[in-house]
Formats: C-alpha cells, structure tokens, sequence
C-alpha cells in the first residue's frame, strides 16, 4: 500500500517523495523493480486497447498482446541511456548527483504517471481513437514531465542524503 500512497503523493509534492527513495540505502534492485512495475502497469494499461483492436479486426489478441510486451521489455535500456543523458545534461548546468539518483528520478516519474496511462488506455479501449484518448495521453506525458523534472532537481541539484 505505501507504492500507492506515494504515488498519489507524487502528484501533489513529487520532491519530497523523491527524497523519500533518495534517503534510502542505495539499491539497484529497487531501482529496476520500479522502473519494471511501471511497465507492467504501462501493459496493462495497453489491454482495452488491445482488446478493442482485436474485436474490431478480428486479428486474436494474443499477437498484438506479446508485440506489445517485447516492445515495452525493448525499453528498459532506453530508459538506462535516458537516464544516463538526462544525468550528463544536469552535470552540465551544474548537477552533483549521481547516475543512480537521476535513475530514480526517471523510473519513479514512469511508475507515478502509470495510473494516468490506465486512463488512457480504458479511454481508448471504450471510446477508441479520438480527441478525448489524445487529451489524456498529452496529460499523461505532462504529468510524467512534471513529477521527472521535480525528481531530477531533487536528485540532481539538491546536495545532501535527503
């Protein structure tokens, strides 16, 4: 329940639950579990779609539905290499984090706008393509923005263990 709890947090103060994993002991584990959880949920969120796809074109559901894991699996060293980039920027302008925390920042940010992306994808499996699926995806993705930017300045240009 605490994984809700924060991410429900994170959408009124975003900096001070990245502080909160920050304060934590430093743990890849936990790094990747997040950022793994996030795309579960990004999954999940992809079915009513899926199944709408499937219904409509009668193509079975299970092809588009393995398409759509490998693809997502294909991200996780994208999002590493985003990480890594977003890290390299802020060292930049100044940033004394490490590639960890800017790694926290990332994968909380995904897995905190993650129930947005259920929206969509309910949104798009019940009403299909349209202007209401590109309004919420467009608040998904600022929502996501949102939470990573405050992550970042957190783990990138807040000095200290919390």
């Amino acid at each position: 329940m605490a994984a809700v709890d924060d991410i429900l947090q994170s959408y009124r103060a975003p900096r001070k639950v990245v502080r909160g994993f920050l304060a934590r002991t430093r743990s890849e584990p936990r790094a990747l579990s997040i950022l793994l959880a996030a795309l579960i949920v990004v999954f999940v969120a992809q079915w009513p779609r899926l199944s709408r796809q499937a219904f409509e074109t009668d193509v079975p559901m299970a092809g588009p539905m393995m398409g759509t894991a490998l693809a997502l699996g294909a991200t996780i060293p994208i999002f590493y290499l985003l990480a890594a980039l977003a890290h390299v920027i802020c060292k930049m302008f100044g940033g004394t984090g490490t590639f960890y925390r800017a790694r926290i920042a990332l994968f909380w940010a995904l897995l905190a706008s993650a129930p947005l992306a259920l929206l969509q994808g309910l949104t798009a499996g019940f009403i299909g393509q349209g202007p209401q699926v590109t309004i919420v995806g467009c608040l998904t993705f600022a929502a996501f923005i949102l939470i990573w930017l405050a992550g970042i300045r957190v783990a990138e240009f807040e000095t200290g263990d919390a």
